[in-house]
This record gives C-alpha cells, structure tokens and sequence, in this order.
C-alpha cells in the first residue's frame, strides 16, 4: 500500500472568486482505497458516502479542502471482504465511522497547475500529516466549476494502528477521492 491515491474531482467552473465556499456533491463524488494483498493480488474498495467542501479565502488566493468519507458506504467485489475491511482490524467502522482528510490551505495557483498538498489525516481516530501530489488539469483560477483534480500520495496503515495482517497484507494503503464540488 505505497500510494495514497487521493483523485479530488472538482467541479470547478463558472463559481466567481467571490463565493468562498462550495460543497462536494455526495450524488457525484467517491472515493477509493486498494491494498496488496500476498504480494500477488490488489484489495479494491469504493465509498460512495463522501462530503465536505472547499473553503476559498479570495483575499489570499487560497483554499482548503475538507472531506469526510462515511466508511459504512464502502463497496467491494465481495461480501465477505466488505465484512473484514469494516471489522476492527482495518477500517473499524463501528467504531470509527469517517475518515476525514483537510488540506493545508493551498493556492488557487496550485489547483489548475498541480503539486504537492500538504494536510491531515484521520482514520480510525489517529491523524497524521500528509502529503499528496495534485495533478494539473489547467482548470481557470477565477472561477471554480468543471474541473477535474487529482490527488496522489502515501500512506503506512500501521500509522492509523492498522496492524492485523501484518505478514499477509502490505503496510501501504492507496487512498483516492473524485469529488465533484457545487454551490452551497
């Protein structure tokens, strides 16, 4: 699990600067997650539960991403391993019902050219800095609808004390999430 892959759709273009926040559309936007398995084959899953919004601070051509993903919502190939990601030992969602991801605050530059992201993660109750990379897609900074963003990074799943599985499952977690903003 070496990438974080965190895919941010954004739906980003005719908003005016002057609206400071949009909301993430839960109909449109998921996430997603894979893990190896073996070394040999890839867990996949997709959550369809996921909101939040992206706060623009105008004065500062900045803004910050905050996104809240429901782990109940997570879809997989089977049943059974639906049932082992949700227990205790990965996402525990009976007990840690979201993983929660906020951007530090980045600028309005970066959201159409790409780059790094710094910001914090939390899962199962533990949060911890992150960074992942943006991919450009050359969306106009004065208005904010229609954009696709794309978000990838890394993540050791021992920092969120996700340690069952140690000798079969790899350490590193690829996160990803399509999120598809629109006015409040």
């Amino acid at each position: 699990m070496r990438h974080l892959l965190s895919a941010i759709v954004a739906l980003l273009a005719t908003t005016p600067l002057s609206a400071a926040d949009l909301s993430i559309d839960p109909v449109r936007s998921h996430a997603e997650f894979s893990v190896r398995l073996l070394w040999v084959s890839t867990v996949t899953g997709s959550f369809d539960g996921i909101r939040g919004q992206l706060a623009i601070d105008p004065a500062r051509h900045t803004a910050v991403v905050s996104a809240d993903i429901d782990t109940a919502s997570v879809r997989m190939e089977s049943a059974r391993l639906r049932r082992w990601v949700l227990a205790p030992e990965f996402f525990d969602a009976s007990r840690h019902p979201q993983i929660h991801f906020e951007s530090a605050p980045v600028s309005l530059h970066l959201l159409s050219e790409g780059g790094d992201v710094q910001g914090q993660l939390t899962m199962r109750g533990v949060t911890q800095p992150v960074t992942l990379h943006l991919l450009p897609n050359h969306c106009p900074t004065q208005a904010l609808q229609g954009c696709l963003l794309q978000l990838k990074g890394t993540i050791d799943r021992t920092d969120f004390d996700m340690r069952g599985r140690r000798g079969a499952l790899s350490d590193r977690v690829n996160l990803g999430m399509a999120i598809v903003l629109t006015t409040p």
